[in-house]
């Protein structure tokens, strides 16, 4: 890709403190305006490679880059890149208009600009009515969005989310991620967070880090093989015994699908898996339905259908 599409870019990156190596020899390339995420199991290098990022750290060696410069280019990337990190705590004694004012001043913006602006970012995740509030009054799940307002000042080309969610009530973990998904093509958003769910459903694209080590990083339509199968609930008993005996099972009757390259029948998940070739004419709607087709006719009981594996699953099978 051109360099301008290209937002975050890591070349052979490792970070070591003493013998520990926490990052090991990672490249990495990040489309500018999606959304991505960080993934991985505790130590897997998520928390080092996002303070890299955010110019927390320095690489032992290897490159990185934020929009072209290295991320401790403080005034290069002055009002260009925005940062929540998890730990991230609010002076108590400030009211929060007066601390987000502030954070945009920090931005060089003066003075009547950076009180508009930190008006719109606390307009942006709903707390147009904290402006006079302190922070150390507010609840968690108002701070939380308070310092994710602090990430947006200025509308930045990079945010950078540790655990944006962590600890909200179910309601506010739900308009966050709003948020994030109306973010995408406007910023490149890298969020890094254990909740893999969510994850699943905001990112576009993201990297599986393991002791270190990329073990993965994709689209996330490809990481989770949701363009190369379909997965059906259903019993065991009508998917692999014919009744009578001489009839065709549900199972050979989907293998027989031309657009079918593989069926099976996964007895420990309770699964039909059903694989196709996305490369050809196939897609999984189209499967979906001749499928779905196969099996209603068989009057077989149908629980749900997925596309892939699942980003949880296949998580699981990538790392230790």
């Amino acid at each position: 890709m051109a360099s301008a599409d290209i937002a975050i870019r890591l070349t052979k990156v490792s970070k070591a403190f003493g013998p520990k190596v926490a990052v090991d020899h990672v490249t990495l390339q990040i489309e500018a305006g999606s959304v991505f995420g960080l993934i991985g199991p505790n130590g897997a290098g998520k928390t080092t490679t996002f303070s890299m990022l955010a110019g927390y750290l320095k690489p032992t060696t290897g490159t990185l880059e934020v929009l072209g410069f290295a991320p401790d280019q403080v005034e290069a990337l002055r009002s260009r890149l925005g940062v929540l990190p998890q730990d991230a705590v609010l002076p108590s004694a400030d009211r929060v208009g007066e601390f987000l004012t502030d954070m945009a001043r920090l931005q060089g913006m003066p003075l009547r600009k950076a009180a508009g602006t930190a008006r719109d970012a606390l307009a942006e995740v709903d707390g147009r009515t904290w402006w006079n509030l302190k922070c150390g009054a507010l609840s968690h799940g108002m701070a939380k969005r308070v310092q994710l307002a602090q990430a947006l000042l200025g509308e930045p080309d990079v945010v950078l989310l540790d655990e944006p969610t962590a600890g909200l009530d179910p309601r506010i973990a739900y308009e966050v991620r709003q948020l994030i998904k109306s973010r995408k093509g406007r910023s490149t958003l890298i969020v890094s967070s254990h909740n893999l769910q969510e994850l699943e459903e905001v990112c576009d694209g993201a990297a599986i880090l393991d002791r270190g080590r990329l073990v993965g990083s994709g689209p996330m339509a490809e990481l989770t093989a949701a363009t190369q199968e379909v997965r059906f609930k259903v019993p065991a008993s009508v998917t692999t015994q014919s009744q009578p005996p001489p009839a065709p099972t549900p199972l050979s009757l989907v293998q027989g699908v031309p657009i079918v390259k593989l069926a099976e029948y996964d007895d420990e998940r309770g699964e039909l898996i059903v694989r196709f070739d996305s490369r050809g004419q196939a897609s999984a709607e189209q499967v979906i339905e001749a499928v779905l087709w196969i099996l209603l006719q068989q009057r077989v009981p149908i629980s749900s259908v997925a596309k892939g594996r699942g980003l949880e699953q296949r998580v699981m099978e990538m790392t230790d």
